[in-house]
């Protein structure tokens, strides 16, 4: 089967005056002369994305779609008319967000986390903002230290709230978070910290525990190779000042220090950190 709204990898079958047919041995779908390669041969494969044209028929394309079907991606509002807003996805034509899809009232020019699906009432492909529709903790598929995929989904007073896997809400705690650019749809890498009870999951971007240590102790020496071997940080310097220059908390600098000074690596003096030589 031909799926909509995903790549697929199709045999050239015929060529005629308005594209090339492909086919999967079952279904055709036409990819359109703009989009055929200069060189080619029936039985060719060929990897293509597929979506609906204006007129609802599935057409296959050589352009590479901002997202995929069943996926989250931040994307930018074309226009809002009477129907909703259209939102630039990569395709010659923009994808609806309905109204009834909308988390807040969008306005052009503006970015947004949209899950893309298909609308099984109309069968088009359309996408939501009201994100949380699509995610679930009931059974959760991670477990505590497992590395994950993290999609940023809105920011908060208490944290910031995530995606894991695209398949669960997470949320990672503001005052352990130490890269201040962090936007909604940012994507990084994480690990899970915390599972509770009620399904609720806590998440950090960095190992936890000993993990931790050995990848930070790099980090540090990285920074006095930078800085001619020093570093204005010691044990009494403030949160903020560690947190600025090294990007990690104040707990794990003094465990990752602690590791390099038991192996001879640096001399911790009142006036800072200094490279051994």
């Amino acid at each position: 089967m031909i799926e909509i709204g995903k790549y697929n990898t199709l045999t050239i079958d015929r060529d005629t005056q308005v594209g090339l047919f492909l086919t999967n041995g079952k279904e055709d779908v036409l990819l359109p002369n703009k989009y055929v390669p200069e060189v080619f041969e029936i039985g060719d494969e060929i990897s293509v994305f597929v979506y609906l044209d204006h007129e609802q028929r599935p057409v296959a394309t050589t352009l590479e779609p901002y997202i995929l079907l069943n996926e989250f991606a931040l994307l930018r509002v074309s226009y809002v008319n009477q129907v909703g807003a259209f939102m630039d996805w990569g395709m010659e034509k923009d994808i609806l967000v309905p109204f009834k899809e909308q988390a807040r009232p969008m306005e052009q020019g503006k970015r947004y986390l949209v899950y893309l699906f298909m609308d099984e009432k109309t069968k088009r492909l359309v996408a939501s903002s009201k994100t949380n529709q699509f995610l679930s903790n009931d059974e959760i598929t991670v477990e505590v230290g497992e590395e994950v995929d993290l999609i940023v989904s809105h920011i908060t007073d208490l944290g910031i709230n995530v995606i894991i896997n695209e398949q669960h809400k997470g949320l990672l705690y503001k005052d352990e978070v130490y890269d201040e650019t962090i936007r909604t749809g940012d994507r990084k890498r994480g690990f899970i910290k915390n599972i509770r009870p009620d399904g609720k999951i806590d998440v950090a971007l960095q190992k936890q525990g000993f993990e931790a240590v050995e990848p930070n102790a790099e980090k540090i020496l990285d920074e006095l190779r930078a800085n001619r071997g020093f570093l204005r940080l010691n044990d009494n310097s403030h949160p903020e000042d560690i947190k600025t220059v090294l990007k990690m908390s104040k707990k794990t600098f003094k465990k990752a220090i602690g590791v390099l000074y038991k192996q001879k690596l640096i001399e911790l003096k009142e006036d800072g950190i200094y490279l051994v030589k």
